[in-house]
């Protein structure tokens, strides 16, 4: 897999943290909450782990 490629994808799965943040605004989210967070730390992980595998590639 190419630069690009994974570039790209990492970028979709950022776009999808903002969604994730905007349920955390719900207040009828109850216990989903915890599934919220732990995918929003997940995606924090994968996006820091990008950023110091490719520190050239800006997403």
């Amino acid at each position: 897999m190419d630069t690009q490629t994974i570039k790209e994808r990492v970028l979709k799965v950022q776009n999808q943290r903002e969604y994730l943040l905007s349920l955390l605004e719900q207040p009828n989210l109850g216990i989903l909450r915890v599934d919220v967070n732990q995918a929003l730390e997940e995606m924090d992980d994968l996006i820091d782990e990008f950023r110091r595998t490719f520190p050239e590639t800006e997403i």
